[in-house]
């Protein structure tokens, strides 16, 4: 299965909560209690997320943490890559040589053409799209995994 790890899940929760209030700057315990986690969850996410840019963080009484952009500016795939690294769904798509194998495999081109369609869906979907209700989202994928196939590569894959 492709997921993302569940601090990833939770940054983003964070940053929704953040965007939700794009004036305030928020403390981390505020931040907590309004995501319902745990505060050194919380305290661990802003860490990585400021030193990402994605987030801003003050100093002093009144400080605290806000989005470093307009929740418009920031897309997911910036999310994922500060929490998980460079989106690749085999180690052989993000770069050469990472594989014994890469000069026998056949599939490598396959998989890179996967990652760069997943990085593309994960740039175009914006933190603010996440404040939306998941009606008002952009449409879901078709359902139980049946994904478009491309006429061409299908006709490849058979044969024809």
């Amino acid at each position: 299965m492709l997921k993302v790890s569940r601090l990833t899940d939770y940054a983003t929760l964070v940053m929704t909560c953040m965007a939700e209030r794009p004036r305030e700057v928020l403390r981390a315990v505020q931040l907590a209690d309004i995501a319902h986690l745990e505060l050194p969850t919380v305290s661990k996410l802003l860490k990585v997320l400021s030193q990402a840019g994605l987030v801003e963080s003050f100093r002093g009484v009144n400080g605290g943490y806000r989005l470093a952009r307009p929740a418009q500016q920031i897309s997911l795939a910036e999310i994922v890559v500060a929490m998980e690294g460079p989106i690749g769904v085999t180690d052989c798509s993000l770069a050469d040589r990472r594989c014994d194998l890469e000069s026998s495999c056949g599939v490598r081109g396959s998989w890179r053409q996967v990652s760069d369609v997943l990085a593309g869906a994960l740039r175009s979907i914006r933190l603010s799209d996440m404040l939306r209700p998941p009606s008002a989202a952009a449409p879901l994928p078709p359902s139980r995994g049946e994904f478009e196939v491309n006429p061409e590569r299908q006709a490849l894959a058979s044969g024809r």
